[in-house]
């Protein structure tokens, strides 16, 4: 089983929108075959940027099945720690990596694969995370 970390602007483009990529990547989630992680701190970004596109409960539905599928990866005084040490040069970016890294995930999917390159984890674009999802 696979198991990555997802940058939270992975999340943010594709929000509201299925497509056959996004359906094969929830659906490696929901089978099993993946496992998924948000970062704590991504989760109120993520509640931010729908409640501009959604009514209140639509948001809350959608956090909801959110929720069901990735598992939410801690972000403490270790992971934080962690970040502030590594050489990364965004703090969010360290934290999302420290993160993955404390959860166990093998890998992080994220459109900016750039702002990960001092990160411990290889960073993947949704494109080369689909080839070993499908």
């Amino acid at each position: 089983m696979g198991t990555g970390g997802l940058d939270r602007r992975l999340t943010k483009a594709r929000c509201g929108r299925q497509n056959r990529a996004q359906s094969c990547r929830r659906a490696a989630i929901e089978t099993g075959r993946a496992e998924g992680f948000l970062a704590a701190h991504a989760v109120t970004t993520i509640h931010y940027l729908i409640s501009r596109q959604l009514q209140e409960p639509d948001v809350k539905r959608a956090l909801g099945t959110l929720l069901k599928l990735f598992t939410v990866a801690a972000v403490d005084g270790s992971v934080l720690q962690h970040a502030l040490q590594s050489s990364g040069a965004d703090f969010e970016d360290s934290v999302t990596a420290a993160a993955a890294q404390a959860s166990g995930c093998h890998l992080i999917v994220t459109r900016d694969p750039k702002g990960f390159r001092r990160a411990t984890l290889p960073a993947l674009t949704p494109a080369q995370a689909l080839v070993l999802l499908c």
